[in-house]
């Protein structure tokens, strides 16, 4: 059966460098402001909430899998870690209905209903980090479901209300997959335009 996270894919990129983060949430967490609170939706086993809190940024983690939460386990108990099990599909929000954050991450997951929420949970200042699995990717392997694949354009369209710093539609071998993904940000109210570096974290 099809999920909307893909476990050979999420193993993959935990074999890849960078302590398993993906080169684009690298590329991109330059734009999370200092000591910011960064959430991570559907987490997984939590390789997005490591490479964070290892750079002194609070985190919170949802996923629907506690064995999956108790890969980062030593976070919480160490601090700055809320570890949240919870079915973002069936269930309610599990978190408070006006709380934001200064970024929100998103890897391999596409639950369509979310997209309004996970844009709405990004405080003023803060970032959207986005990347999932696009249309194509029916051709090289699972997910292959309409459900899990984004159409072109869709993460432009659903991240209207911020500002597009940087957007990628296309493919990508070591597994083969098609991919779109997105950085986007909430400005600051009246602030004078931000200088968004395009090339401070980019993997090479």
């Amino acid at each position: 059966m099809e999920t909307s996270r893909h476990p050979r894919i999420e193993h993959a990129a935990r074999l890849a460098g960078g302590q398993g983060a993906s080169p684009w949430v690298q590329r991109w967490s330059h734009l999370v402001p200092a000591g910011g609170t960064v959430l991570d939706v559907a987490c997984g086993q939590g390789r997005h909430l490591r490479w964070f809190y290892e750079r002194n940024h609070a985190v919170v983690g949802v996923d629907r899998s506690q064995d999956a939460l108790d890969f980062v386990a030593d976070l919480k108990r160490a601090g700055r870690a809320e570890l949240i099990c919870a079915d973002l599909e069936s269930g309610p929000w599990p978190l408070a209905d006006r709380r934001r954050f200064d970024a929100v991450v998103v890897t391999n997951y596409l639950w369509r209903p979310l997209l309004p929420r996970l844009v709405e949970s990004v405080a003023p200042g803060g970032v959207l980090i986005y990347e999932t699995f696009a249309v194509g990717n029916e051709t090289v392997g699972r997910p292959s479901r309409a459900d899990f694949l984004l159409q072109p354009g869709e993460l432009l369209a659903a991240c209207a209300a911020l500002r597009v710093v940087a957007y990628e539609d296309g493919f990508l071998d070591r597994p083969a997959r098609f991919v779109q993904r997105i950085a986007a940000v909430h400005p600051l109210p009246g602030a004078q335009p931000e200088r968004y570096l395009l090339d401070a974290g980019r993997v090479r």
